[in-house]
């Protein structure tokens, strides 16, 4: 039973946290019940991950799950994906990015990173708040990316820290 309600207490810290996030509550819950909307009418997660970025034969998706994505213009809600080929974020909404002709165009915020050009993954805490927790993905090329406000931390750091470690070994093994 202890088990059982520590898991129900990790679980609603991770979705406190995760809608702590988002610029109003009511905005934060209406694009969750939209994306949630939106996977049961494409037929689930692996589909909108087929159809948001290119897969390969072969490849397999291991882990989804819902983050924000660090940017300077502030957190982007959206859903991180973990393949057997790469790491890839889309956001929830469209955002606007002008034109050159002035106008605007409406586009998902996308970052795909091939898990060989990840050099590692590292956690972060808030000093102040340690149950606010961070992911960081630097690349081989020296780009660093942040992850926060996840509904289940530790399972997706763990699934991402053994994918990295896999494609390590089998890098190796070649």
């Amino acid at each position: 039973m202890n088990l059982l309600g520590k898991k129900a207490d990790t679980f609603a810290h991770g979705v406190r946290e995760h809608v702590r996030l988002g610029p109003k509550i009511s905005e934060t819950v209406k694009g969750k019940l939209s994306l949630g909307a939106r996977i049961l009418q494409v037929g689930g997660l692996e589909k909108i991950f087929k159809q948001l970025f290119s897969f390969r034969e072969g490849e397999k998706l291991l882990k989804a799950c819902q983050c924000y994505l660090s940017t300077s213009a502030g957190p982007i809600a959206g859903l991180l994906f973990i393949s057997s080929e790469k790491v890839a974020f889309c956001s929830e909404r469209s955002i606007k990015v002008p034109c050159a002709n002035g106008e605007y165009l409406r586009v998902h915020y996308k970052v795909v990173v091939p898990l060989e050009k990840i050099k590692g993954v590292n956690q972060s805490e808030n000093m102040k708040k340690p149950s606010q927790k961070y992911m960081e993905i630097v690349t081989v090329d020296g780009f660093d990316i942040w992850f926060m406000g996840f509904l289940n931390y530790h399972k997706a750091f763990k699934c991402l820290q053994q994918t990295i470690s896999q494609r390590l070994d089998d890098v190796d093994t070649f």
